[in-house]
């Protein structure tokens, strides 16, 4: 019994001077614990926080694979703290392996293509649509680099993970017959499988009861407000809150609503949905809305969405067009969107 507890002594880590208990930890543990850290973080101060507290942690928290673990909230920068260090601090999650920081510095780029599809090639879902938005309006490039047919594959192996925008779009694509041979029984079964999946999402992202959710309550005479959250079941009486933008998404709305901001270039303007924040690379490359022309979007998820959330209620015919836009009113003049009461998308050649 003696010899054991001789060895016990040996074995343990010195508790006097300035030693404790943490440095006898080996690094590989440690690592193990901070990649469960980083890939778990709600914000990026829940990450950063670690780099501060002593040097051992700030070597071991950079390490390859604890950066290529980075959730994307740990990588949500917002748009006005957003400085070189936060740049280079993205730029070693991509240069570890990172495809959330690959995409979300893609996006925040003007030139990000290349990202982006670094990030697809990894079947990355929301890089697979965001390439799928640029192949649909041409960006970067004339209208006539359009390539719906890209568009629309590009939309499908998106859909095919999971993404909730790219099913929207794809039954669109198939309702109207863009870039793809129209199957309209085919597209709605499309949308009505991301509006499950939207239903789902929201669900699955609440702890608490039901009781605490009222949007699950049926409203016989229930009608939707302004600001309220996404009508997504509205017509049963259900309120459902709006989805959560991607960290990128709500990056670009951040930047381009900061004071000096702006948009790229002049006369160029950003997707009208609140939470995309896509700009255009050229003049009148996003659809217009048909109807009041008020409005403009990068895609038909997008516009079907702000129909839901807030342009249902603000649309209204408008008389006469201003001047300086009667040569290409819809986006490229091609084909222009408007919905019917039915919250039918209706794309007019």
């Amino acid at each position: 019994m003696m010899i054991e507890n001789q060895k016990r002594l040996r074995l343990a880590p010195e508790v006097t001077g300035e030693s404790d208990f943490f440095d006898g930890l080996p690094d590989d543990l440690v690592v193990c614990i901070l990649c469960k850290l980083s890939s778990t973080a709600r914000s990026p101060s829940d990450f950063i926080n670690v780099l501060s507290t002593c040097k051992r942690l700030n070597g071991l928290a950079l390490h390859r694979l604890v950066l290529s673990k980075a959730s994307p909230k740990s990588l949500a920068v917002k748009a006005k703290n957003w400085c070189e260090t936060a740049h280079r601090f993205i730029k070693r999650c991509v240069d570890a392996g990172n495809v959330e920081a690959t995409f979300i510095l893609g996006m925040s780029r003007g030139n990000g293509a290349s990202l982006m599809a670094k990030a697809a090639m990894n079947s990355h879902a929301s890089a697979l649509y965001s390439l799928a938005v640029i192949q649909f309006n041409g960006s970067g490039g004339s209208k006539n680099d359009k390539d719906l047919r890209a568009g629309v594959a590009l939309c499908a192996r998106a859909a095919y993970l999971g993404h909730i925008d790219a099913l929207r779009e794809l039954g669109h694509c198939l309702q109207d017959g863009y870039g793809v041979r129209q199957n309209i029984a085919e597209g709605r079964r499309f949308l009505v499988q991301a509006n499950a999946r939207e239903l789902a999402t929201v669900i699955s992202s609440t702890s608490s009861s039901r009781s605490s959710c009222p949007w699950l309550t049926w409203h016989p005479n229930h009608r939707h407000a302004p600001g309220s959250g996404c009508p997504l079941l509205s017509d049963f009486g259900c309120n459902v809150p709006p989805p959560e933008a991607h960290p990128a998404n709500k990056f670009l709305v951040e930047w381009f609503s900061l004071p000096g901001g702006g948009v790229p270039a002049q006369g160029l303007r950003l997707c009208s949905h609140s939470g995309c924040g896509r700009p255009e690379t050229r003049r009148h490359e996003f659809r217009r809305c048909s109807v009041c022309g008020a409005v403009n979007y990068c895609s038909r998820a997008c516009q079907a969405l702000d129909w839901k959330l807030r342009h249902k209620l603000e649309c209204s015919p408008m008389e006469q067009w201003p001047d300086e836009e009667l040569v290409e009113i819809d986006g490229d003049g091609d084909r222009a969107m408007a919905e019917d009461g039915n919250g039918v998308i209706i794309v007019q050649s």
